[in-house]
């Protein structure tokens, strides 16, 4: 099942789940195969095909139950039963209400011995963008910060580059390369002129859709985040009001315009987090500044947070800090987080964990 995992980690499927396969004869692998990419033949069909004819009587490994059901692709099921698979091994069954459970039963039915949850917190980490959509309606959503040893991002003046070491900034581009979308704020833009690009040595790269959100239509037209939005696509989230030659000169620049609901304290993340999960984004890395990582966490929507803590002090009470807003009156009020791993990366410490709240 690790080799279905590892070959699963390679498709880039979103908004499909990955999946992995491997066919196993006499204790060999005789064929494998992953989802490339949604609308590709599926990794099950993928194995059975290198497998061929051996894959008579022999068993399948497989992360996801699989699928019976006609979508872009035909069902799965359909061809492990004609290929003559005597076992099925899979980890998870398919939270998808088209499948879950079917296709376990179509195989039993044809009688193939199905075994369930192998390794199956593994195989859930993997497409936990995935189930977060299909259970909830929402995408899943990874905070990244890199901030000094005393919490700051960045100086007095604003001045944020770098914080982090080259090591660290080249893991957020591995990062980048299996989200769908990166959300920034008006503050971020402005202050930066990021491009929030995937910048990876490899054929594999995926440049991720840029959210940008600008309630006031602050943001000039020149910012790099407008540039390449033909080949990277652009999300301008704004308020009602928007002036009809900013939207002419935003549209010339292929730049979707999304207007969204705000309320006092600024747009209404929930509602937009739903509308951006519609549009096939499962999986959003938050990359901006205190207000902004104070507003998701006030919504409480954060899945992951992934801080980058550089061995720098900065001082001043001027300097923002990761989170910015009121912050709680008491210690006891603190968001506490959970499955708390550290990773050294170069000079950095890279802390990942989860938000007490989610489950």
């Amino acid at each position: 099942m690790l080799r279905a995992i590892e070959l699963a980690a390679r498709g880039r499927t979103s908004p499909n789940p990955m999946v992995g396969a491997v066919v196993v004869k006499r204790g060999k692998i005789v064929g494998e195969g992953y989802h490339s990419r949604a609308g590709n033949p599926h990794a099950e069909i993928e194995a059975l095909k290198r497998a061929g004819g051996k894959a008579r009587s022999a068993d399948l490994y497989v992360n996801l139950e699989p699928c019976c059901h006609f979508g872009r692709t035909p069902p799965c099921t359909d061809a492990i039963i004609q290929a003559g698979i005597k076992r099925v091994f899979f980890g998870m069954k398919d939270p998808n209400p088209q499948v879950s459970g079917k296709g376990l039963r179509a195989l039993k039915a044809h009688g193939i011995i199905v075994v369930s949850g192998v390794l199956k917190e593994k195989c859930m980490k993997l497409n936990e963008a995935f189930v977060k959509v299909i259970q909830t309606g929402m995408p899943f959503v990874i905070l990244k910060t890199a901030m000094s040893l005393d919490g700051k991002i960045a100086t007095r003046s604003k001045d944020s580059r770098w914080i982090s070491g080259e090591l660290a900034r080249k893991h957020v581009h591995k990062i980048r390369n299996f989200v769908d979308a990166i959300m920034v704020g008006t503050e971020t833009v402005l202050k930066d002129n990021p491009r929030l690009t995937c910048r990876l040595e490899t054929r594999s790269v995926k440049h991720p859709v840029r959210i940008i959100l600008d309630r006031r239509n602050r943001i000039p037209l020149t910012a790099n985040v407008f540039k390449n939005s033909r080949s990277q696509p652009v999300i301008y989230v704004t308020g009602p009001e928007i002036s009809s030659a900013r939207r002419k000169a935003l549209e010339g620049k292929r730049v979707e315009i999304l207007n969204s609901k705000c309320g006092k304290n600024g747009f209404q993340i929930k509602a937009l987090l739903k509308e951006l999960a519609k549009r096939e984004m499962n999986s959003i890395l938050i990359e901006g500044g205190s207000v902004l990582n104070a507003s998701v966490f006030r919504a409480g929507v954060v899945d992951r947070v992934v801080a980058f803590i550089s061995p720098i002090l900065i001082g001043g009470s001027q300097a923002p800090g990761f989170l910015g807003g009121p912050g709680v009156l008491k210690v006891s009020d603190a968001i506490k987080l959970k499955n708390i791993e550290v990773i050294k990366i170069g000079e950095d410490l890279m802390v990942e964990a989860t938000p007490c709240s989610v489950e």
